[in-house]
């Protein structure tokens, strides 16, 4: 089953001079699927994650996630499909530093605002310990480590229970320790829970390990 499908996306930078970016991008993402993509820098890497991520609607060509075409829906809309069933993961993990772990964590599900605050706090303190991490729950997001916060950042993507997770070098603020540590966690949500992922990076060891690899250049997907 396909979970992210883009099929005929291309993208105009209008200013300064009109530039195409994004060259009849096509390809699908099965529920499951741990996929990354790479290229060289300025390929159009973080543009087409940023189309995926429904966050850029200025673009030709359609996007569907869960069979739903995404693409020409309002902005609202958007935001609620981006919150529900898109998990996001970074470089920088963007976590608040006067919050709390836990707090961090169910900030995602009390904007979506589906269950009551207690299922929320006992959703993410199950997330929490998926992660090995709940022993942390109470300690301020300033005051934990670096692979730490990326660990609680990937307990917040995973909050809602997404469709697939989208990272944009998600291990590039990482040692060597902690990034395999990051592939290791996305490697058993693929498997045991049948998450999708998809993974911007530079890093070829973690995207040799991955199901497959999208290599983009100059705007297309290579052959």
């Amino acid at each position: 089953m396909s979970i992210l499908e883009a099929k005929h996306i291309d993208k105009y930078f209008k200013k300064p001079v009109l530039f195409h970016v994004l060259k009849d991008i096509n390809f699908s993402i099965e529920k499951g699927e741990f996929v990354s993509i790479m290229g060289k820098s300025g390929c159009g890497k973080s543009t087409l994650l940023y189309i995926l991520s429904t966050m850029d609607t200025d673009y030709e060509g359609e996007l569907w996630l869960n069979n739903e075409l995404i693409s020409g829906q309002d902005r609202e809309y958007l935001s609620f499909i981006r919150n529900k069933h898109i998990g996001f993961v970074f470089q920088f993990h963007y976590l608040l530093p006067e919050f709390t772990v836990l707090e961090n964590v169910m900030l995602p599900a009390k904007k979506l605002a589906e269950k009551s605050l207690k299922e929320i706090e006992q959703d993410a303190m199950e997330k929490l310990s998926i992660l090995n991490i709940e022993q942390l729950s109470q300690k301020r997001a300033s005051r934990i480590s670096g692979g730490e916060k990326q660990r609680v950042a990937i307990a917040r993507a995973l909050i809602n229970n997404p469709s697939i997770i989208m990272g944009d070098e998600p291990t590039g603020n990482l040692d060597s320790h902690n990034a395999e540590n990051v592939f290791e966690i996305f490697k058993q949500l693929s498997e045991t829970k049948e998450l999708s992922l998809l993974v911007v990076t530079h890093d070829e060891d973690f995207a040799n390990k991955t199901d497959r690899i999208i290599q983009m250049g100059d705007g297309r997907i290579l052959p």
